[in-house]
């Protein structure tokens, strides 16, 4: 059987059940009458023909073998690390864990929520701090957001000092997304002291990229006796040893828990973190994981401080930040808790004692090193540089050069003795393959910066070490959730889709996993090979000249989209064009975006029937004038429909000099009938969570390819550790800035949307769009009695995806969207995406893959809550004694020997037969929201929380 039968959900007889519930003969005919005729593509894809799994893993095993997979030693922010076998098969591998959403419906998260709430717990312990957020993308953007949130936090401040002791890609992505924010960047040496008034603020080194520690104190009073606030970059593992940077009067600590277990995998996916001050929680991007209570007053987790998130307060944000590295986050936490803190304490050691030995040995030789203070990294200097790596690199080794006569060697957690004394040798050591390395010598770290009180104290961990308790536990989290394995996720806007598990094993095959992102290009041909395929192919589906695969999220792919047309109209001269218009009916992240690209939102309308207003785009047009710098469309919009006037939308902005970005995160109702860069577009982003496979994982990983057309080929995302790079002055504006710190971001899930592609070819990626639209509209017709749906198209047809209105049954009822999404846990479901972009509305997207079973399960499943819904309305039941108001139930409540409620227990947890042979029951009752912001917790809760002797007990 080929893949794309795999991929569909319905086969041929549920297909024309489906086709003839909407009323057309074909599947090609629905997408003809529903998709306009202006910008449909005149010419079939261009891609190779559709492989086999087996052919498609073959050409992936043919790649992998064209990487050379060294040793990595070469540090600047990504080290060696070993993955417990039971946390990679458990976790990042297991479909429990990769296909789920991220946490918006908390009562179906818990298991996810309380690994997240481990990480920041970690976090927070680790750096000294109150508040961690639940992961961000990257080292180089989370310190980024560290400048935006120290420059909102100082208003009265316009320039922001980088140490120059950061690691380069660090210091050019921040600096570039500093100055796009108009602040002025000095990058310095901040042992030199600080000077000059006008601060926000400065991110300080601990350690430094050539390895050296430098006590941080001096500069931190310094700062704050300017008004402004410290931010330190510190590795999380050297915390084990080195005094936490919170306890040294840091506001802000950030850095990468990459080295917790979680792959180089070519420079990403990584789980960046970062913990503020208390005083700063509410200026902290991302997400946080905070405690509340359920109905029965039980602890239960959930996302805090929900009015931060990004997709709500459009203009409004302070980041776009909408998914991070949730599932990377969840490895680096279990990661901790698996080894404890003397397990954590002990590989931190004993990375330093292989250092100390390192530099032992050649100093001993008569080598000079940068600094005799380091905790895992040792810079030689006066040497031969290119010959020395050469020399390492034909053993096996991967070594930093640092300019003509410096090498830095940095220690993982894998170093062995055998490596100290290859390594040292090639410094002219005494080597011997099978003795000690030398005697570690006068290399311990400084007293002053010495950790004195020991992390991670938390039970959590300090009770699971062994592999059958990490097993259980990793499992026991898992059934807690729903995720993809489980159930139909029907967000709308989000399309939870077939992840292929063909598509998924390739990414922990050593040859893609182990590399370093700044490994020689001569040894990641098979990765590059992959890469530039990827993107072609890419390219040729969206219709641009060329695609970055660089960007490591949505909002990152956005976020470059906005500032390549930002650059290009700088480069011809015209900046004064700052203005975005950016339609209601588009992404939220949108607005969200272009705040952080230093342009102006102006919203366009939405006529009533959820199209673009073309009366107020004129309006704005002419209001603007010269200053539109372009337009922010998503196609199709978030209504859920195919705008028919979206040429029209784009000639306009077109002759008003602005340039037209296309949100191509609803690609997946696009890819094989239309190119949004043959109608109009000129920069979109891609979601590859999405249309092209790659998991949520909870919240990340994602990546955010972007796309342009010719003339603006210049600007995609640049090279962050490129050495033609000074992060002091700004990148010329003929080009383009970077988005992350590698070259090409998260490179390590992009086999699984090259393998995606590869199984699907141009016919099966068609076919795939057809059936996802076919999907939408047989859930709208066949629920449209029950629930009017919103908005339509052409032929009163929906896209992917549809919005079901409940305004006026809650006006007649009391019943709300929210209701509806708690009751469908009970029927086994996740809700659709609740009140987004339309207050008081269900938006629902099926996907291509689900099959008729699974879509009829959810058809009854809501016709049931209609039916409940209409009990109240008729008078039957109060509102507030009916079965919707007190959803969801779990099994201790349904099993409890007192039962106050007018319903009985089947109707609450059997509200139709077929749950009796595949029942879920979420682990908490309906959470309180309003608690766990008025009583802000974000740290794991002490064991006797869970006592529940005390029914009276308060969290």
């Amino acid at each position: 059987m080929d893949f794309i039968s795999r991929h569909l959900g319905p086969d041929a007889a549920e297909r024309e059940t489906m086709l003839k519930a909407v009323g057309y003969d074909s599947v090609e005919a629905l997408v003809d009458a529903a998709l306009p005729t202006s910008i449909r593509a005149t010419e079939a894809l261009n891609l190779p023909e559709a492989l086999s799994e087996d052919d498609a893993q073959a050409k992936l095993r043919e790649y992998a073998s064209q990487n050379v997979v060294l040793k990595s030693f070469y540090g600047q922010g990504y080290s060696d690390t070993l993955t417990p076998a039971v946390i990679r098969r458990g976790l990042l591998e297991d479909a429990g864990w990769y296909t789920a959403y991220t946490p918006y419906q908390p009562e179906i998260s818990q298991g996810r929520l309380e690994a997240l709430l481990n990480f920041q717990t970690m976090i927070e312990s680790l750096t000294g701090l109150p508040i961690a957020n639940a992961s961000l993308l990257d080292e180089a953007s989370a310190t980024a957001e560290a400048v935006g949130l120290m420059a909102r936090a100082v208003k009265k401040g316009r320039r922001v000092l980088l140490d120059s002791r950061l690691h380069p890609q660090v210091l050019a992505v921040a600096a570039e997304r500093a100055r796009a924010i108009e602040l002025e960047v000095e990058i310095a040496d901040v042992r030199d002291g600080i000077v000059g008034e006008d601060l926000v603020g400065a991110v300080l080194a601990y350690t430094g990229t050539e390895g050296d520690i430098v006590d941080p104190r001096a500069a931190i009073e310094e700062l704050h006796t300017r008004g402004a606030l410290a931010a330190v970059v510190a590795d999380p593992l050297s915390l084990l040893l080195l005094e936490a940077p919170g306890e040294m009067g840091a506001d802000v600590v950030l850095g990468s828990s990459q080295r917790f277990g979680v792959p180089l995998f070519f420079g990403g996916p990584h789980a960046a973190f970062m913990s503020v001050t208390d005083k700063l929680k509410r200026q902290l991007p991302g997400r946080i994981v905070g405690v509340s209570k359920d109905a029965a007053g039980r602890p239960a987790y959930r996302l805090a401080l929900q009015t931060r998130e990004q997709h709500i307060r459009r203009e409004r944000a302070t980041s776009n930040i909408c998914t991070a590295q949730a599932l990377l986050a969840n490895v680096a936490s279990m990661y901790a808790v698996y080894h404890g803190p003397e397990g954590l304490k002990a590989i931190a050691q004993r990375v330093h004692d292989r250092a100390s030995a390192f530099a032992a040995a050649v100093t001993g030789a008569g080598k000079e090193i940068a600094s005799r203070e380091f905790f895992d990294t040792v810079t030689v200097t006066g040497v031969d540089a290119a010959a020395i790596k050469t020399q390492l690199q034909e053993q096996g080794y991967l070594v930093r050069a640092i300019g003509t006569d410096k090498i830095s060697v940095s220690f993982g957690e894998s170093a062995t003795n055998e490596d100290v004394n290859i390594l040292a040798g090639a410094f002219g050591a005494e080597s011997s393959a099978n003795s000690e390395p030398a005697a570690s010598g006068s290399f311990e770290i400084p007293s002053s910066v010495q950790r004195a009180e020991a992390p991670l104290q938390h039970e959590i961990f300090n009770s699971i070490h062994s592999e059958t308790q990490m097993l259980r536990y990793l499992r026991t989290l898992a059934d807690k959730d729903l995720a993809l394995d489980r159930t139909m996720i029907p967000l709308g806007s989000c399309t939870m889709k077939l992840n292929p598990t063909a598509a998924m094993e390739p990414i922990s095959w050593p040859e893609f996993a182990g590399i370093h992102p700044y490994a020689p290009e001569e040894t990641t041909a098979g990765w590059r090979a992959l890469i530039d395929e990827l993107e072609s192919w890419l390219a040729e589906i969206t219709g641009y000249a060329q695609v970055s695969i660089q960007p490591n999220a949505g909002s990152q792919g956005e976020l470059a989209g906005l500032l390549a047309i930002r650059r290009y109209h700088v480069a011809n001269g015209d900046h004064g064009r700052d203005v975005i218009l950016i339609p209601a009916s588009a992404h939220g992240t949108n607005a969200a975006s272009a705040t952080l690209a230093n342009l102006r939102v102006v919203v366009v309308k939405t006529a009533d029937d959820g199209s673009i207003d073309l009366a107020d785009l004129d309006a704005k047009i002419e209001q603007h004038g010269e200053h539109i710098a372009g337009i922010m469309i998503t196609y199709p919009s978030t209504h859920g429909v195919f705008d028919p006037e979206v040429r029209e939308v784009c000639d306009k902005v077109h002759a008003a000099g602005g340039q037209v970005y296309i949100d191509g995160a609803n690609m997946n109702a696009l890819a094989g009938w239309a190119r949004p860069g043959a109608f109009g577009g000129d920069v979109s982003h891609l979601n590859l969570h999405k249309t092209f496979t790659i998991p949520h994982g909870g919240g990340g990983p994602g990546v955010g390819p972007v796309g342009v057309a010719k003339h603006l080929v210049p600007f995609l995302p640049a090279d962050a550790n490129d050495s033609k790079l000074d992060p002091s002055q700004p990148t010329a504006e003929t080009t383009g800035v970077p988005s992350t710190a590698s070259r090409y971001g998260s490179a390590g899930v992009l086999p699984i949307s090259w393998s995606y592609l590869a199984m699907i070819g141009a016919q099966g990626l068609t076919e795939a769009t057809s059936h996802a639209i076919l999907g939408a509209n047989y859930l709208a017709q066949s629920l449209k009695d029950s629930f009017p749906v919103l908005y339509t198209g052409n032929a009163g047809l929906v896209a992917h995806e549809c919005i079901f209105d409940l305004r006026e049954l809650t006006d007649a009822s009391g019943v709300t969207a929210a209701d509806v999404a708690k009751r469908l846990v009970d029927y086994g479901f996740h809700a659709p995406t609740l009140s987004f972009p339309v207050a008081g509305t269900l938006m629902v997207e099926p996907t291509e893959s689900e099959d008729l079973g699974e879509l009829y399960r959810f058809i009854e499943a809501m016709r049931s809550i209609r039916a409940e819904i209409q009990e109240i309305i008729d008078g039957q039941v109060a509102y507030e004694d009916s079965v919707i108001h007190h959803a969801p139930f779990n099994a201790e409540s349904v099993a409890a020997d007192e039962w106050d409620f007018a319903f009985t227990r089947q109707q609450a947890a059997y509200p139709v037969t077929s749950l009796r042979a595949n029942k879920y029951f979420p682990p908490v009752r309906r959470i309180d929201e309003a608690y766990g912001d008025r009583n802000l917790v974000c740290t794991c809760p002490p064991p006797e929380a869970f006592d529940y002797s005390d029914e009276n007990q308060e969290v």
